[in-house]
């Protein structure tokens, strides 16, 4: 007990008598630094005491995939400074290979009985994961909001950039740039964000489904696909994520050939850096500032009770072009 007041007490930067009145419920304390308290308890793992346990903590869930992708700690960084001025505390939730489950996070959020929770990346976004958490967060009516396309059941809002207007700036762009056979890489089949990419792809006269690959975003995954679209003639990739862009790079250049004399390629995302690559990246923006803040305003008016309808926001994606696409110059043969 005594280091618990301790290391509460430097976190919060009281004395470990102002923790005390807090823990024991006793009067004299500001209600700023009952909060503050709260949150450091909440934030150092401790349990709360039973009587002060049915009031939510001023902390909110933000769980994402990984952060390899530069993407989501771009996100994670506008998500957590708008949570901050509106008073809360951002609890970063990274999935890792073989351990810590999205369900297993879920469970310890409640268990730590934060104010609300904010995924991006997550497994609503694909229609065959697992979706048994999200049907318990809805039961415990926990204020939730899902970064870009989920699945139809769940009921939760959500705040999305434009898969479909997406890919038709990209596959618009390389159009006017003379390009006819244009290969697409997606993530797996099931992922919403992917089909509605795909959509737009169809959507074109001249789309050959042939031209449409799928796998994991990765670096690996982008390479493998682009190497299977590179044999088969294209002269424009377009990609659902700039780390998939930059496997279909490496893909080109291990042919023989050259970005973008022979091979054009477009990313998603304009993640950070890709100014800076080689070449650099021609990619369709995702507006992350908006969209964070977006979903931080729709998470709050949740925890406050408002009404907050279950549908999908959707954000104008902005093409931004680099270097990696060009006016077609000699088709590439097989």
């Amino acid at each position: 007990m005594t280091r618990r007041l301790a290391e509460v007490a430097k976190k919060v930067g009281v004395s470990e008598a102002t923790v005390s009145r807090v823990l024991n419920g006793k009067p004299g304390v500001s209600e700023a630094t009952r909060e503050a308290v709260l949150t450091a308890l909440d934030v150092l793992g401790y349990e709360r005491p039973t009587q002060l346990r049915g009031d939510r903590a001023r902390l909110v869930g933000l769980v994402l995939p990984e952060l390899q992708n530069p993407i989501f700690p771009a996100f994670a960084e506008v998500v957590g400074g708008a949570l901050a001025q509106q008073g809360f505390t951002s609890l970063l939730c990274t999935r890792t290979v073989g351990g810590v489950s999205e369900a297993d996070y879920v469970d310890l959020l409640l268990q730590q009985q934060v104010s609300g929770v904010v995924f991006a990346g997550g497994f609503y976004a694909q229609a065959d994961a697992p979706h048994a958490h999200y049907e318990l967060i809805q039961e415990r009516k926990l204020p939730t909001v899902l970064v870009n396309a989920a699945v139809d059941h769940l009921g939760f809002p959500q705040v999305s950039s434009d898969d479909f207007v997406a890919a038709e700036m990209a596959i618009g762009h390389l159009r006017a740039l003379g390009h006819q056979k244009i290969g697409l890489v997606l993530g797996p089949r099931d992922h919403i964000p992917s089909r509605r990419k795909l959509e737009a792809f169809m959507g074109s006269p001249e789309a050959d489904p042939a031209l449409v690959e799928h796998t994991m975003f990765s670096l690996e995954g982008g390479h493998a696909a682009a190497t299977r679209l590179v044999k088969h003639g294209v002269t424009g990739i377009v990609c659902a994520s700039d780390i998939l862009a930059l496997g279909a790079i490496r893909a080109v250049r291990r042919a023989g050939l050259s970005v973008p004399d022979d091979v054009s390629v477009i990313g998603y995302d304009d993640s950070a850096m890709m100014n800076c690559t080689d070449p650099p990246l021609t990619t369709v923006r995702q507006p992350i500032d908006a969209m964070g803040r977006a979903a931080v305003d729709m998470l709050v008016a949740l925890i406050e009770r408002a009404a907050v309808p279950a549908d999908e926001l959707l954000f104008e994606p902005e093409l931004v072009v680099r270097a990696s696409t060009a006016r077609l110059r000699t088709a590439v043969t097989a």
